[in-house]
């Protein structure tokens, strides 16, 4: 009889575990307390990146960038990968001398069309940045972004086709165990009795630990915004359509949501709201609000990205304002282990805004860790070696990721 494994959350994450679960064998219920994709999933800016400070982290971004591409292949469906770039606009001669650094170490890492770019080279390629503005900028063509919604539909579905079970509308309530194991897991008025059990609830993380009596990660719910700016004749919706992801030094970021309307984000940070309900996901403070006027954050966000991308500054309007939250921690690196307390307990969460990028490095980890039913050191994808100890859930967050927006 297969091994049974009870997956708590229905976005991305659990979405890519319950499906390399499965491919391994396992018996797979999901359990996921809306519907799928309730939560952070459906609200992400969804990109997707190589380009960050932790070796451990390019290392499993490459494999992710690699899962996408071949999307249609593993999970079925059409790709959910929009490959534009990312371009990390630099100022200052500091700037500069650490993205040398991080070039170089990406490069090691085996992202080899990751470049530094001087002004004058920046503008050659995207004529709508500011040369006089900037110090230079990094660029990787092989990053992107996500149709975050083909992601989980896909994989859920393909769960489904192999046997599967999703149960919607299921809150993990209670857990009952014994020895230090999990046994079942309570949604409801049902039981769901499993050998392996995985937290894949990010933000709710925390609630999910007390009612199951696990360890209580710091993983903190923080609201993030996204403001969608229309097109006007300052851009061709060609031009829009192509741009790739951009994140101005003081990090205001935009990209394409399509030919004619641009998302963009602001790293605003609010007070953290632990008892937020799904309902709170899309409350938006008046400050916030593009309805609020000029004097709002959203205009603040396109002010900034005016400043080096001078076209943005005349489109049409900001049209649009959602928002949800990040799942952080104090070294905006996620947990990926099992819990201290409860041995089959294996905690996904804490991705700290890059969730939907680590779902494809996160499902090979759980499915690594689940295969040796305990944590490892280290896991090999694309034929390199990526440590786990970043991802360590008693680790010392001395060494944070330093490429976060």
């Amino acid at each position: 009889m297969a091994q049974r494994a009870v997956i708590v959350g229905g976005g991305i994450t659990g979405a890519l575990v319950a499906w390399s679960l499965q491919r391994d064998g396992w018996q797979v219920t999901v359990l996921e307390g809306a519907h799928v994709g309730a939560g952070s999933s459906s609200r992400t800016a969804a990109g997707i990146r190589q380009q960050f400070s932790t070796p451990e982290t390019v290392i499993g971004m490459r494999y992710s960038v690699d899962f996408y591409r071949r999307f249609p292949e593993l999970v079925g469906g059409p790709s959910p990968l929009v490959e534009n770039g990312y371009l990390f606009l630099l100022e200052g001669d500091d700037a500069v001398v650490q993205a040398r650094q991080r070039v170089a170490m990406q490069r090691e890492c085996g992202l080899d069309d990751v470049e530094l770019l001087d002004p004058a080279e920046t503008v050659a390629r995207f004529p709508w940045v500011d040369g006089e503005r900037i110090s230079g900028a990094t660029w990787c063509p092989s990053d992107g972004f996500l149709r975050p919604e083909l992601v989980y539909n896909e994989a859920i579905d393909a769960v489904r086709a192999a046997g599967g079970a999703v149960r919607q509308g299921a809150p993990v309530v209670e857990g009952r165990h014994q020895g230090g194991r999990l046994q079942a897991v309570r949604a409801g008025a049902d039981w769901h009795e499993g050998d392996l059990f995985v937290d894949a609830t990010n933000a709710w993380s925390p609630r999910l630990a007390d009612a199951l009596g696990a360890v209580r990660l710091p993983v903190v719910p923080l609201k993030r915004f996204l403001w969608f700016i229309e097109r006007s004749e300052a851009l061709s919706a060609d031009a829009m359509a192509a741009m790739p992801l951009v994140i101005t030094p003081p990090g205001a970021y935009c990209r394409p949501e399509n030919s004619e309307r641009l998302l963009t984000g602001f790293a605003m940070d609010l007070p953290p709201e632990p008892d937020f309900s799904y309902e709170d996901q899309d409350v938006v403070p008046a400050a916030f609000s593009h309805r609020s006027g000029t004097d709002s954050h959203a205009f603040e966000a396109w002010l900034t990205l005016a400043e080096y991308l001078p076209p943005v500054g005349e489109l049409a309007g900001i049209a649009a304002t959602t928002s949800g939250f990040y799942g952080t921690t104090p070294d905006h690196n996620p947990f990926l282990g099992f819990d201290p307390v409860l041995g089959n307990l294996l905690r996904l969460v804490g991705f700290s805004g890059h969730g939907a990028m680590f779902g494809p490095f996160t499902a090979a980890v759980a499915s690594a860790l689940a295969t040796a039913g305990r944590d490892l050191s280290e896991v090999q994808v694309l034929g390199r070696t990526a440590s786990l100890r970043p991802f360590a859930l008693g680790r010392s967050f001395r060494h944070g990721e330093q490429m976060v927006i």
